[in-house]
C-alpha cells in the first residue's frame, strides 16, 4: 500500500489515474473490486440473505479508500441492521425495509417483526470491467414480510475514477424502481411518520465509530445543523482509528434527482448526523411522503467519491466541477 501522511495527507502513488481495475465474483455470495497499484480491496458487494430481523438486501461493505482504510461499519452494536452503504426504505406503505424496530407515532419504536421486510437479489444483468470502469447491474424486488411482490429494482453500481494522484475514486449508485401493486407506494421515514428531524429513507451510509464527531460540510454551510437541509453535495471527513490520517467521503446526487417528471419536483434532503454516529442519506421522502402511481418508476442516482485526506469546498468543488455527471 502508497505512503500514508497524518493529518490531512493523501496517499499519492504517481499517476494520474489507474487502470486494470479487478473483478472477483463468489457466486452467491459477493463481488469485490481491487485496484491493481496496491492490490488494495475497494469494496465488497454483498448480495446474500441475512437475518429477517435486520430486513436482508444487497450491501457495500467493506468499503476503502486508496490508501486501504475501511470506511463503513457493518452490524454496530447499536443499530445491527446498519450494513456499510446500502439502499432503504424506512416506511414504505406501512412496511420496514430498513431494518429493526419501526417508529410509530406517539409510541416511538417499537419491535414489530411483521413489519420488517427485504430486496431480494434477483439477478445480474452485468457484471464486467473494462479497465478504467467496473460495472454491477443487478435485478432486485422489493417484498413485505408477506412476501408479496411490491416493487422491481434495477440497480447498476459502477466503480471509476480511481485517481492515485489525488488519492481518491469515485462510486456511482442508480436505482429505478418500479411499484407493481395495484395501489400505490409511500415511501416516508421516520419524519414524515411524526419524529422530528429523522428523515432517512434511500441510499444510506454507516461511518465507522471513529468517524464519531467528523466533520461535515456542504457548499455554504457547515456541521451538524445541516440535517433536514438541501444541497447539490455533501462531505464527511474523519480520522482512523489504528492508521494515522483522515478520509474524506463527498456525496452527490444527480441533477435531475430534483425533477421526478410528471410527479413534479420532489429534491432530495440530507440526513446527517456525527452523533452518536456517522451517517448519511440523501434522503427522497425527508419532509414529506412521495408516492408512486402503480406501474411507474422512481429512478435516482447518487455519487460517492472516497478520498484519503481531508477536502476542503475548493478541491470538492474543483473535482465536481471537473468530473461532470
Amino acid at each position: 500500500m502508497g505512503p500514508r501522511r497524518g493529518g490531512a495527507g493523501r496517499c499519492r502513488r504517481g499517476g494520474r489515474r489507474v487502470t486494470g481495475l479487478h473483478l472477483a465474483h463468489a457466486y452467491g455470495e459477493r463481488i469485490i473490486v481491487t485496484e491493481p497499484v496496491g492490490g488494495v480491496e475497494l469494496l465488497a458487494y454483498v448480495y446474500r440473505p441475512e437475518a429477517a430481523w435486520e430486513a436482508p438486501k444487497p450491501y457495500v461493505h467493506p468499503l476503502r479508500t486508496l490508501a486501504g482504510d475501511v470506511v463503513t461499519d457493518y452490524r454496530p452494536n447499536d443499530h445491527r441492521w446498519h450494513k456499510g452503504l446500502s439502499l432503504t426504505a424506512s416506511h414504505l406503505s406501512g412496511a420496514n425495509l430498513w431494518g429493526g424496530n419501526s417508529y410509530v407515532h406517539g409510541q416511538g419504536y417499537l419491535e414489530l417483526p411483521e413489519r420488517v421486510g427485504s430486496m431480494a437479489h434477483v439477478a445480474f444483468d452485468e457484471v464486467s470491467s473494462d479497465g478504467d470502469r467496473v460495472v454491477i447491474a443487478e435485478r432486485l424486488t422489493w417484498h413485505p414480510r408477506s412476501g408479496e411482490l411490491w416493487a422491481d429494482e434495477r440497480r447498476r453500481v459502477e466503480v471509476h475514477d480511481v485517481e492515485p494522484e489525488s488519492g481518491s475514486w469515485a462510486l456511482t449508485w442508480t436505482s429505478a424502481v418500479t411499484n407493481r401493486r395495484d395501489e400505490p407506494l409511500r415511501f416516508g421515514s421516520p419524519t414524515t411518520a411524526g419524529r422530528e428531524m429523522a428523515g432517512y429513507t434511500g441510499l444510506f451510509w454507516r461511518g465507522p465509530r471513529a468517524f464519531q464527531g467528523g466533520r461535515i460540510i456542504a457548499p455554504d454551510a457547515e456541521g451538524p445543523d445541516l440535517m433536514g437541509e438541501q444541497s447539490p453535495w455533501l462531505a464527511y471527513s474523519g480520522e482512523h482509528d489504528g492508521t494515522d490520517g483522515h478520509a474524506t467521503l463527498v456525496f452527490a446526487h444527480a441533477p435531475e434527482n430534483d425533477h421526478a417528471g410528471d410527479r413534479g419536483a420532489h429534491p432530495a434532503h440530507w440526513f446527517v448526523r456525527n452523533e452518536p454516529f456517522a451517517g448519511v442519506a440523501p434522503s427522497w421522502a425527508f419532509h414529506d411522503e412521495l408516492e408512486l402511481a402503480p406501474g411507474d418508476t422512481l429512478t435516482r442516482r447518487y455519487r460517492v467519491v472516497v478520498a484519503d485526506g481531508v477536502w476542503e469546498r475548493a478541491e470538492i468543488a474543483k473535482y465536481l466541477q471537473t468530473h461532470p455527471w
